[in-house]
């Protein structure tokens, strides 16, 4: 079996015999819902590696999941493998408590379809947001009804470009900040420094917390250490997971992703 066909039979997507922007959406929907945004390799101690290679291997082959240098890393594999152009970017998360000047640490798509330029994005673990034509004002509504659009900004260290979120019927006061970027050329260099910048800095959210989440077809969940918030329509559902024993199930039937009790007592949630 080819790795694309791997692939497909991983998310449980078939490509089209025409690739639009209706089956790219298809496509990182079907992404976001079969493979779990989740970190948990850095508090288990193993490291992230984003060549393709090993990024195949962790989210195809053996069914984990990943963050984005891994998501976006076989997003970008399988869209070079379908035969559509596009290219790495790279955004500052502004998601969460205020940093005047984050930096840039997350990895996103910029996609080209019938001439048009597109941000496809299949590796951000605070929402999911479907894929957005390049323009000022550009909108998209997501699984669990929450709405996403794109602004154009005068650049800086703000960046060319701003994604943001907000709740249906929340108003124009009730848009939240994703993550801003621009449009520069990014190298592979770049992904793995940044990628190891984030996977081993000391004191950040990926070195500090168990984290996880995956979008779900009618919402989304989220793990951050032993929280579990499931959001279905508008209505979220607050778990806190107490044990060892019902955070490895939850994390597995709801996030799908398979620990085994051994790993799971390894984690610093639980060791000691």
């Amino acid at each position: 079996m080819s790795n694309l066909a791997a692939y497909c039979a991983r998310i449980g997507w078939e490509p089209p015999a025409h690739f639009d922007a209706e089956a790219l959406a298809a496509m990182q929907l079907a992404h976001r819902t079969a493979i779990p945004f989740e970190n948990l390799d850095i508090p288990l101690g193993r490291g992230i590696a984003i060549d393709s290679e090993s990024v195949f291997g962790k989210l195809v082959t053996a069914r984990r999941g990943g963050y984005c240098f891994e998501q976006n890393r076989l997003y970008s594999d399988m869209l070079s493998q379908l035969g559509i152009a596009h290219r790495s970017l790279l955004a500052r998360v502004r998601f969460g408590p205020p940093d005047p000047v984050p930096p840039r640490t997350h990895m996103l798509l910029l996609v080209e379809l019938g001439g048009e330029a597109w941000i496809a994005d299949a590796g951000f673990g605070g929402s999911y947001a479907p894929p957005l034509l390049l323009e000022d004002g550009a909108r998209s509504a997501s699984p669990d009804g929450m709405l996403h659009r794109l602004r154009q900004q005068a650049g800086g260290l703000e960046g060319e470009w701003l994604l943001e979120r907000a709740a249906p019927g929340a108003g124009d006061d009730g848009w939240q900040k994703q993550y801003t970027f621009d449009l520069a050329e990014v190298a592979q260099e770049d992904l793995e420094q940044a990628n190891h910048w984030t996977s081993t800095r000391p004191d950040t959210r990926f070195t500090t917390l168990h984290i996880a989440s995956i979008a779900l077809v009618d919402g989304f969940a989220a793990l951050t250490d032993q929280q579990l918030n499931v959001t279905r329509g508008m209505e979220t559902e607050t778990s806190e997971l107490v044990d060892a024993a019902s955070w490895r199930q939850a994390v597995a039937e709801i996030l799908t992703i398979e620990l085994s009790e051994t790993e799971v007592a390894r984690l610093p949630l639980f060791a000691g």
